[in-house]
């Protein structure tokens, strides 16, 4: 999707622009001249092959690496001045799964650069309940990190995403090694979170299928976007086909 007026945005909310946006490692083009406009509360899912750039594109995104291009992030009219928020899941959370780390302590860690001795631990529960509470974990929030299963730790970093809620949400593959009912699971409670809170998201994902039966919208990146739209119409484009073949969708009983 190319925008081209910079100083009028298209919805009247919160927002992200990306235009013309390039990264290179070396001399090797990674992503070249994307363009996107995310929407808040819209949940657009990435799809594309491996080596792609979609975790590229979230880092750029992120402030992480350099990239050439511009990305507008517009923060909402209607919650004040304040600075644009990112919320981010990865892939994954690397840690000692022998460590006695719980829930709670991720918290606090992640809430305080002091010491966790120095700080009010009771209204760092009270938010962090609050989060878990849109996820349906507030139940595990003493369960070590290590006793949850790949569907629950995920779910508890995204209940870490939303503290405070953000005007952007990131999902880098967010089910990656979760069972089919678990990502369904996420899939419904994150397209629940963009209704209630009114944010925008971007998830990269490998389930497409599933992609198409929550998502607003199917963006399909393979170095620069090929195809931008509505879930079944980028499944029968013809990058998609020549990159995946048919895809079944599970509520339609057949392939698109």
């Amino acid at each position: 999707m190319m925008i081209s007026d910079n100083s009028s945005p298209v919805c009247g909310d919160c927002c992200t622009r990306i235009e013309k946006l390039c990264v290179k490692y070396g001399n090797k083009q990674i992503l070249k001249d994307v363009n996107l406009h995310i929407h808040c509360g819209q949940l657009a899912v990435i799809i594309g092959p491996n080596g792609a750039g979609k975790t590229t594109l979230l880092r750029a995104m992120l402030a992480e690496i350099p990239f050439s291009g511009k990305i507008i992030n517009r923060p909402s009219e209607k919650k004040g001045q304040r600075p644009f928020r990112i919320g981010y899941v990865p892939q994954r959370l690397e840690f000692d799964y022998t460590s006695p780390v719980n829930v709670f302590d991720l918290f606090v860690a992640s809430m305080t650069s002091w010491p966790v001795w120095l700080h009010d631990r009771h209204n760092i529960k009270k938010t962090a309940l609050d989060s878990l509470r849109k996820v349906n974990m507030d139940q595990c929030i003493s369960s070590r990190l290590g006793t949850l299963s790949g569907g629950q730790l995920q779910r508890v970093l995204l209940a870490l995403a939303l503290t405070p809620v953000p005007d952007l949400l990131l999902l880098d593959e967010p089910v990656s090694g979760v069972d089919l009912s678990g990502i369904d699971l996420f899939y419904r409670m994150v397209s629940e979170l963009r209704k209630t809170h009114h944010l925008a998201i971007l998830m990269v994902s490998h389930d497409c299928a599933i992609a198409a039966k929550y998502a607003d919208r199917i963006v399909f990146i393979n170095h620069s976007v090929h195809a931008d739209g509505k879930p079944a119409d980028v499944l029968r484009s013809a990058s998609v086909i020549n990159t995946f073949g048919m895809i079944s969708l599970p509520d339609s009983g057949g392939t698109l």
